[in-house]
């Protein structure tokens, strides 16, 4: 059985004596994704995961080595941008490591700001403060690279009021399939070399004033092949969380060690998105096509009364319903949580997504690791990468 970990275990009283503050984040304004065909796949993401046309940028808007596709569901934005050119940086991004999420941007309320508190504890500079405009307002973008060659865009929007950033005009669309209950992005996960994971929670801890919110290692997260090491970082407000994972040695390879080949690097491993409704949005991704992971052995199902304890009282869901579409239950001193993990969407095994719905939880599935990771195992053994 997981154990109910305290408030002071969880590290939330050190969040908010210890994370500082001259880097508030708002939320995620979007994530932006370089892959070989913007097109089909804002096509994907509409039919599979409910996405809603939004805004659209390319050759008709004055753009000449790119093209962008934005999608919208509540309060998640997603951009597939693709290059139009062999020489567009897109393109080069693409042919190393596969479609991914290249950008990460923070909803600030002063991007100039964010540029040069970051650059000046030891961030280095992706794009320079610099204001854009249009016949709806200016916006201000900066940016600075993380782990890999992802980046973080910081993106000031107070004084804009279009569809989405100048430059972008409104993408109107006669197929636009209904949503799935998506609301906002709960967390990003990383994937880091050997060694790595340190050194980057101590990048956030000084570049962003981030701080370390959970710790797992290789005693915790395994199983009888592989292990991983994780620790889950947090700005102040807890509007952000950024878990980073590195390999552990075991006796096969880890799910850290397959992304890592297949990506050709560090990068973000997984998104995690919430809903209200996990069973109504289970349902219906599957309907249209998603993929998920297997189910765990009927023991698993069995013990999650064990595994609630008391908060079996105000469960909602039945079991069954759990147990037939695969989805995992975790417990915290807060409450609990249901999530389940796609397969990757793409062919190389790098990139999938991850639905949750907290209720009351503040963890992520601790009590599930072992469930998941061999649920990976068997798909990585399908794969022969095991």
């Amino acid at each position: 059985m997981a154990k109910n970990l305290t408030n002071t275990e969880y590290g939330l009283e050190k969040i908010f004596k210890d994370a500082q503050d001259f880097l508030p984040l708002l939320g995620t304004d979007y994530i932006e994704f370089y892959v070989g065909n913007a097109k089909q796949a804002a096509h994907f993401y509409k039919t599979a995961f409910g996405f809603q046309s939004l805004a659209y940028a390319g050759l008709e808007t004055g753009w000449k080595d790119r093209v962008s596709y934005v999608l919208k569901q509540d309060k998640i934005k997603l951009v597939l941008t693709t290059a139009l050119n062999s020489e567009s940086e897109v393109g080069n991004h693409v042919q190393k490591h596969g479609d991914g999420v290249k950008i990460i941007a923070l909803w600030v309320e002063d991007s100039q700001k964010s540029y040069d508190e970051t650059i000046k504890r030891g961030a280095k500079s992706y794009l320079k403060p610099v204001k854009e405009s249009d016949e709806h307002g200016e916006v201000v973008k900066s940016g600075i690279y993380t782990y890999g060659e992802t980046v973080h865009l910081f993106i000031e929007r107070k004084n804009y009021n279009g569809e989405f950033l100048p430059g972008f005009r409104k993408w109107d669309s006669s197929y636009n399939p209904s949503e799935v209950g998506l609301k906002y992005v709960d967390h990003m996960v990383g994937n880091v070399g050997w060694g790595e994971m340190n050194t980057w929670v101590k990048w956030y801890e000084d570049v962003m004033g981030f701080v370390n919110f959970l710790s797992f290692d290789d005693k915790q997260i395994h199983t009888e092949y592989s292990a991983l090491m994780s620790k889950v970082m947090s700005n102040g407000n807890g509007r952000i969380k950024f878990p980073i994972n590195e390999p552990a040695k075991a006796k096969k390879r880890s799910q850290i060690e397959e992304y890592l080949d297949f990506y050709e690097g560090s990068g973000v491993q997984h998104i995690a998105i919430a809903t209200d409704n996990i069973i109504e949005t289970v349902k219906k991704l599957k309907s249209r096509g998603v993929e998920f992971l297997s189910a765990p052995p009927n023991e698993y199902y069995n013990e999650i009364p064990e595994r609630l304890g008391s908060h079996m009282k105000i469960m909602k869901e039945n079991i069954q319903d759990l147990q037939d579409l695969a989805i995992l239950v975790d417990a915290d001193e807060e409450g609990y949580l249901l999530q389940i993990f796609t397969k990757p969407v793409e062919d190389r095994p790098t990139l999938f997504f991850e639905i949750i719905q907290r209720m009351g939880a503040r963890g992520f599935g601790a009590g599930n690791f072992k469930a998941l990771f061999e649920s990976i195992e068997r798909e990585q053994a399908n794969r022969g990468t095991l």
